[in-house]
């Protein structure tokens, strides 16, 4: 049936109109990346192919990113370092994030196993007609693929001094049940001075075989020059960690230990019993920590035996880090980086609360730790100075010296 003048003329309006969107979608999409090249350029000293004194770093291929903008989704091209990181100052970082939650919530909203939160929020992320498997299908296994790449980086080629690890819960259906799942993650300090998220794996239990298979992952990908290993006395993480990173020093996290302490005195007396232990971590030198350990455990043996029997037994872990610079101490005797990390964790968790598989809390979790390592990756600060690392290198030299002159 041959169209009226009037639909005809509605019919090439919207042809034009669809003509029109493409074109400014197409040179918006080019002024961006132009102004990525233009920073990347300035940032490393010199355009692409071109030789200049001032060149400071050498391009590494480039890394795809969608960014949504009025005028539709922009594929842009980041420029990628062999070392260093850049990223271009118009773009937002958590938008990675942002990709991963709605791919979370609009799996559970298609699988039925929303609640009205997460119902809420699809509707207020604009997708209150729904989605489809396919498409939801799509997103996921675009974000999958990121997580998948950066778990499987190598690892070889940088030593890892310091390596922090710890664990936080959500809930996830695991066939028809909803269960803990234990979301576990590697910190690590370059020998830089850097961090970096080293890994992170998503299981029901942190027993020594789940604990055990996750750090020899960590070694396979290349870890090394692991010198202390700071984490919490579980005791399945404790025999992982002596299997895989034999020769390696543990400290216990002394947070993790001051609660266990005051969940075995009185409320009123616990005060008390926490300002005399964290006297022993007032020191200023490994000599005068162990000197006040001993004060401290005689003390509360007369007033807490209980207490002071816990100190003797966790005394070697518990001091460990007394082995490694005093400028490190602080940094090296808890897992506190971690937990920060974790609470950002659980912060992006608990919008969705109860998630349809592990696979879709471990592309949520990933997102949230990829983005904290491009965060650390790009700040002008480290965690410890190359300078206060150079101390590590020396003082254990020192250490290793007498040994060789006795053997």
């Amino acid at each position: 049936m041959a169209l009226d003048q009037s639909a005809l003329l509605e019919l090439l309006g919207e042809l034009k109109l669809t003509d029109v969107t493409d074109r400014i979608r197409s040179a918006t999409e080019t002024l961006y990346q132009e102004l990525i090249d233009a920073e990347a350029a300035a940032f490393i000293g010199a355009a692409p192919f071109e030789r200049s004194p001032d060149r400071v770093a050498q391009r590494n291929g480039a890394r795809p990113r969608t960014l949504t903008t009025t005028a539709g989704e922009l594929d842009l091209r980041i420029p990628k370092l062999r070392q260093g990181s850049f990223f271009p100052s118009l773009l937002e970082r958590r938008r990675r994030v942002d990709q991963a939650l709605f791919a979370v919530v609009m799996e559970a909203y298609v699988h039925g196993v929303s609640t009205r939160k997460v119902d809420d929020l699809v509707k207020a992320l604009g997708a209150d007609t729904g989605i489809s498997k396919s498409e939801v299908s799509r997103i996921c296994a675009n974000l999958d693929e990121d997580v998948a790449a950066f778990r499987d980086r190598p690892l070889a080629g940088q030593a890892y001094p310091y390596v922090f690890l710890d664990a936080t819960y959500c809930k996830a259906r695991v066939g028809r049940r909803v269960v803990s799942q234990a979301i576990v993650v590697a910190v690590g300090v370059a020998a830089d001075g850097r961090r970096e998220i080293l890994g992170f794996e998503v299981g029901e239990t942190e027993s020594q075989p789940f604990w055990t298979t996750f750090l020899r992952s960590l070694k396979a990908r290349g870890l090394g020059g692991v010198q202390l290993v700071i984490s919490d006395a579980h005791t399945g993480l404790i025999a992982a960690i002596e299997a895989v990173f034999a020769g390696a020093s543990w400290q216990r996290c002394r947070v993790h230990f001051m609660r266990n302490v005051l969940s075995n005195v009185p409320k009123t007396a616990g005060p008390m019993v926490a300002s005399i232990i964290r006297t022993i971590f007032a020191q200023p030198d490994a000599e005068h920590v162990l000197g006040q350990f001993g004060e401290v455990a005689a003390m509360l043996t007369r007033s807490h035996p209980k207490i002071a029997a816990m100190l003797d037994d966790a005394r070697d872990d518990l001091l460990a880090f007394r082995q490694f610079p005093v400028a490190h101490w602080r940094q090296i005797w808890s897992t506190n980086p971690l937990e920060r990390v974790n609470k950002e964790i659980k912060r992006r968790t608990d919008v969705v609360g109860t998630f349809p598989n592990p696979a879709a809390l471990l592309r949520l979790a990933g997102h949230v730790l990829i983005e904290q390592h491009d965060e650390w990756d790009g700040a002008d600060r480290r965690y410890f100075s190359e300078r206060s690392m150079a101390l590590l290198t020396a003082e254990h030299e020192e250490v290793a010296i007498p040994e060789l002159a006795a053997a």
